[in-house]
């Protein structure tokens, strides 16, 4: 993960670059190809063999504008951004430069809402929520539609908001994924807010986003969070990614030659950030227009004003991003423009090169524009990007803008059904487990408290564990939707209520309802539970008798 920081006064333009590192290998992602695309390559023979013998292949899918399939008509002015744009904490929504964020009353169960005493930073970042330190997580939850994709960024600035002159560290999840780990403490040296930012696609009704406290969050520091935005993408951005399988972390999203101005919404419409890269190259301004929806990804038309380039006959070399990566795979994206004058005469061809591999072979980029992107190619150490141009080129090559992301493989879901039962039983609570948000099994140490789930591709659940947490409410008759459920214990609470039909539980062999309120006769349905062989009913207010068929049963513990 990059964390990029941007200067929190609100009266300086000025930004600032730094980077921290969570970074987990990651196995190849499969690329999409459409037959559009196919065709497209056969057509114009783009090199698709991959840049040494021990990758897999990448392809290359270069976006022309007399190519119009996947362009979409630009989206009519608005606003704010389309989605959620949350103010943390904040118990009033708020408006700062034209855009309103909405305060986090109703997207977060848990936590506690505190205001910086700050004249000096953003007004969005003087309110922040926080969670309590300990074992689960602490999640917001979106409803969205499924298939849907979004780009979900994080800000956070510490404030000192528990007395302590060092932010906390912690874990920051995205449904059921370990999205990376949160450490602003060298930006916040700095008098810096920081902020990450993923995109992936809604695998159902529901976006968790979540943080969850690790080995490395000292007490009294626990997790916390200023600023949460969730934007939707127009489907066709970044498509050739499987986002069932994989979501995409920023690395960088760069607008070459500018003169620092930070482009935002609602020059992007859906609020990407695009940071300045000045490196001492030649730039140059543009005469051309074009228009957003027509390029691949729909970078904002003001990233094509001006241009990194290099005089006639020499090479435009760029170390970017501008620090060492870890050896894995990334999505890249490289956007052009001629800048000249529109005019039969206004192209140029260049080769492009990324570490000595050759990324795209005699590109002509005219007035129009191009962009070019490989899907999963490999990066490790100081990225060098040098375009070269065709020797009898009369002008030198040139470079607009330029995006990566780390391929980050998504780490599944709870089978829909247990999860689905999980949330009617909290429902049926009056006052659940705090952490009971988000995926339930998912990550793995981040499970909701109280649950145990099983390996494998197929997660179930399969253990159900709350004793003796004063839990009031009723047993909601959607616990048998848990058919993969070994044992439940439920001793020690103020249930109340008549115990449903268990029927359906065939494989439980435990069932601890003990010492709560429960009323009505004893459930015939235990009866037929073949694999039962501990079960404590003892002190509820439960009438009748046990079916017979479980008392004449050898290898069971009743107490009832």
């Amino acid at each position: 993960m990059y964390l990029k920081q941007i200067k929190i006064s609100s009266t300086t333009k000025n930004v600032i670059y730094s980077i921290i590192y969570f970074l987990p290998h990651i196995p190849p992602a499969r690329s999409l190809l459409h037959q559009e695309e196919e065709n497209f390559i056969n057509e114009f023979k783009i090199d698709v063999s991959p840049p040494s013998p021990h990758v897999h292949p990448v392809f290359f899918l270069l976006w022309l504008h007399i190519i119009p399939f996947f362009s979409s008509a630009a989206a009519p002015p608005s606003s704010s951004p389309r989605g959620y744009l949350i103010n943390c904490g904040s118990r009033n929504d708020i408006k700062q430069d034209g855009i309103t964020y909405l305060r986090d009353e109703g997207y977060a169960v848990a936590g506690n809402l505190t205001t910086l005493n700050r004249t000096d930073i953003l007004p969005v970042l003087t309110t922040l929520r926080y969670f309590p330190s300990g074992p689960g997580k602490h999640c917001y939850q979106f409803p969205v539609t499924k298939g849907g994709k979004f780009l979900i960024r994080t800000t956070y600035f510490y404030g000192g908001f528990d007395g302590g002159i060092v932010p906390p560290i912690f874990d920051q999840i995205i449904d059921g994924t370990k999205w990376t780990t949160v450490n602003t403490t060298e930006d916040y040296k700095n008098g810096l807010s920081s902020y990450y930012e993923i995109i992936v696609t809604a695998n159902a009704k529901t976006i968790s986003v979540c943080l969850a406290s690790n080995e490395h969050t000292k007490p009294p520091s626990s997790p916390f969070i200023s600023l949460l935005e969730l934007m939707n993408l127009d489907p066709s951005l970044y498509n050739s990614t499987d986002f069932e399988k994989y979501g995409l972390i920023t690395v960088a999203r760069t607008n070459f030659a500018s003169d620092g101005d930070f482009i935002r919404f609602p020059d992007d419409p859906f609020n990407r950030y695009w940071q300045p890269f000045i490196d001492g190259n030649p730039t140059v301004q543009s005469q051309a227009n074009v228009t957003s929806s027509e390029f691949w990804n729909h970078p904002p038309v003001k990233v094509f004003l001006s241009a990194s380039t290099t005089s006639r006959g020499r090479n435009l070399t760029l170390q970017w991003p501008p620090c060492a990566l870890p050896s894995n795979r990334y999505y890249v994206a490289l956007y052009f423009q001629d800048n000249r004058s529109v005019s039969p005469y206004s192209w140029r061809v260049f080769t492009v090169s990324i570490d000595g591999e050759t990324f795209y072979q005699d590109l002509n980029v005219t007035t129009r524009g191009v962009t070019v992107y490989g899907t999963e190619w490999p990066l490790s150490g100081t990225t060098e990007i040098v375009l070269s141009p065709r020797s009898d080129m009369p002008i030198g090559p040139l470079i607009n803008a330029g995006e990566i992301y780390q391929i980050l493989p998504l780490g599944g879901a709870t089978l829909g059904r247990d999860a689905m039962a999980l949330r009617m039983l909290k429902q049926s609570l009056k006052n659940p487990p705090d952490d009971w948000n988000g995926d339930p099994c998912l990550p793995k140490e981040h499970s909701w408290s109280g649950i145990g789930c099983s390996e494998g591709s197929r997660i179930r659940v399969i253990s159900l564990n709350l004793t003796g947490l004063s839990l009031a409410g009723t047993l909601s008759k959607e616990i048998i939707r848990l058919t993969a459920l070994k044992e439940l214990r439920l001793s020690m609470n103020k249930l109340t209520g008549s115990i449903p039909d268990m029927s359906p539980l065939k494989a439980l062999e435990v069932l601890h309802l003990d010492e709560n309120e429960f009323e009505g006769p004893f459930p015939d349905s235990l009866g037929t539970l073949p694999n039962l062989r501990e079960l404590y009913l003892n002190n509820n207010n439960l009438s009748g008798r046990l079916p017979e068929i479980l008392t004449n049963r050898k290898g069971i513990t009743i107490r009832a």
